[in-house]
């Protein structure tokens, strides 16, 4: 691993400071590209406006007629958190700006797949619906819209996904990434887009007399939905996206959030009153997740959509055991996919380029977050397959895939799609993340032609896991007020969290749990503990370490403990 300071332009830094911004933000702010004072002002009417987001106007006019004529609306979701606060803010939104008849459905992950098919279209049909909104998918979807208009159905698709080769033909289109629109943030979520679609519609009902200032619905009870779905999707942390997470951390903080949001945290033993981008990604995204990797989407919804404090309870509770059983069997997954992925390389050699691993026993609903733990242990582009449930008679495997800085995988698929026509039955995605279907008699060829790309497009630098940091940590910032403050702030993708590094004593060293060491550690002469998570090997006397901030708390003291992420070597 290789451990490198970001650079720090001075000139913002300095602004930032002379502005009032405390100098460790400061510093921390300036190294993520902020240049001004005014880029950190998270107010509301700091976001882009939604007109400049193409579509939303014609899909506020469409949506406002559906209302006035009392149309069925049927939202059409996607079965991962982003897609699951998608549908909660499209239906809380519409019932809030008086649509009456508001439905969801939800593909299945398995059996359906992924975004709007013809027989997902058939199936809202059938339902009685007269418009049909995608959430989080649809750009894509060109059969299945052209199903859904054959029916006589009215389409807006609200996505954030890179379009394929050719349009579908929707009535109206709101993505940012479609040609043509000059949004500026083209990483926002797919729950983002959903609100800025409602925005625009507000705007339009209150242009047609239907509300004014004074009576118009407070859409921003839907912020705590966006700050979720947006963080838990890895979209890239930008100016607007920070916002739009920021006001939703902040009414969440303040006990003004969704009865199932609320026994998500409680569920998940976090406290909402000090909620952090962190509990988003790793407490209570995961277990929505849980829900469309093992069981059923509706159950994530329903948890989000509930009025019912007893009822999100209880539905938390239920998504709260299906991620243990999802950690169970990942768990077991992904020690058989590293046993498996040792078995292509010995000691004395370097993993290969790539790696592609099936076993007969995954499961399909999981290959995604194992192929994630392979990225991580050997940051190599990863593939884990699974036998396909949806049709045991297909020897079909169903893979996904998570890749590194440099190795662009959905590009990376085309090229192998070109070079051995047939053996990719389907694939997309984008380049970090992609999934694909291949025949079981073909998954020999597809890892080594998967390896072949990665040894012409990697050089040993991409293969090299390197560690951005901000340098070394003065030690008068030792204290758990600034831990505490450094933590309320909005980190994620593309605005990392803060990270150290320097050179360090090791005073002494255990393994609990039998799989994290505890360290007890010299920096700049003062004594502080340490724990490097998921680490057995033991650290050398002196060593340069990569750590985050934490405060730990022991007999009622709340200390500052580093939470190693790596080590130089």
């Amino acid at each position: 691993m290789k451990i490198v300071a970001r650079d720090i332009p001075p000139r913002s830094a300095w602004a930032l400071e002379q502005a009032g911004v405390h100098p460790l933000l400061a510093r921390l702010y300036a190294a993520r590209g902020v240049q001004g004072k005014d880029e950190l002002d998270d107010g509301l009417v700091r976001l882009l406006a939604p007109g400049t987001l193409r579509g939303t106007r014609e899909a506020a006019v469409l949506l406002a007629d559906a209302i006035r004529d009392d149309k069925r609306l049927c939202i059409v979701a996607d079965y991962d958190c982003d897609g699951a606060t998608a549908c909660a803010v499209a239906v809380r939104g519409l019932r809030l700006l008086g649509a009456k008849q508001v439905s969801y459905l939800v593909p299945d992950r398995v059996i359906d797949g992924y975004g709007l098919t013809p027989p997902i279209a058939e199936r809202v049909a059938a339902s009685g619906a007269d418009v049909l909104i995608t959430v989080d998918n649809g750009i894509a979807s060109v059969e299945g819209v052209a199903a859904a208009k054959a029916r006589g159905l009215a389409v807006l698709v609200t996505d954030h996904h890179l379009p394929g080769p050719a349009l579908p033909a929707a009535d109206v289109m709101v993505n940012p990434n479609q040609p043509g629109c000059e949004f500026e943030s083209k990483s926002i979520a797919g729950v983002g887009v959903m609100f800025y679609v409602l925005l625009a519609l507000r705007s339009e009902l209150r242009a047609r007399g239907v509300f004014d200032v004074a009576t118009q619905p407070k859409l921003d009870a839907l912020l705590p939905l966006v700050a979720l779905g947006t963080v838990a999707d890895v979209v890239r942390l930008d100016a607007n996206n920070r916002r739009l997470v920021a006001q939703g951390l902040r009414r969440i903080r303040a006990g003004s959030m969704p009865a199932g949001v609320a026994a998500l945290f409680k569920a998940a033993g976090r406290n909402a009153a000090a909620a952090t981008t962190f509990d988003f990604g790793f407490a209570l995204g995961p277990r929505i997740n849980a829900a469309g990797r093992l069981a059923d989407m509706t159950l994530g919804i329903e948890c989000l959509l509930t009025e019912d404090a007893a009822r999100a309870d209880e539905l938390a509770r239920l998504l709260d055991g299906i991620n243990r059983e999802r950690r169970d069997i990942e768990g077991g997954m992904r020690e058989q996919a590293l046993m498996l992925a040792e078995t292509l390389f010995d000691d004395s050699q370097a993993p290969p380029a790539a790696i592609s691993v099936f076993g007969a026993d995954f499961h399909e609903g999981v290959v995604g977050i194992v192929a994630s733990r392979l990225k991580d242990r050997f940051h190599r582009p990863a593939f884990v397959f699974a036998a396909s449930a949806a049709d045991g008679k297909s020897h079909e495997l169903k893979g996904s895939g998570r890749s590194i800085p440099g190795f662009h995988l959905r590009d990376a698929l085309d090229l192998v799609a070109k070079r051995h026509p047939g053996v990719l039955l389907r694939f997309g995605g984008h380049a970090m993340a992609a999934g694909c279907t291949v025949a079981e008699e073909h998954f020999e060829t597809f890892e080594r032609a998967l390896a072949q790309v990665a040894v012409e497009w990697l050089d040993a630098a991409a293969l090299t896991r390197r560690l951005d940091t901000d340098g070394p940590l003065a030690p008068e910032y030792l204290r758990v007020d600034l831990v505490d403050t450094l933590h309320r702030e909005v980190w994620g993708q593309g605005f990392a969290p803060p990270t150290f590094s320097e050179e360090v004593e090791i005073i002494s060293q255990r393994l609990v749990g039998e799989k994290h060491l505890a360290l007890k550690l010299k920096h700049q002469g003062k004594p502080v503990d340490g724990i490097w998570f998921g680490r057995t090997e033991p650290l050398p006397p002196k060593v340069v370490i990569a750590f985050r901030l934490d405060a730990d708390e022991w007999q009622g003291v709340r200390r500052v403990r580093f939470l190693v992420e790596g080590a130089e070597g």
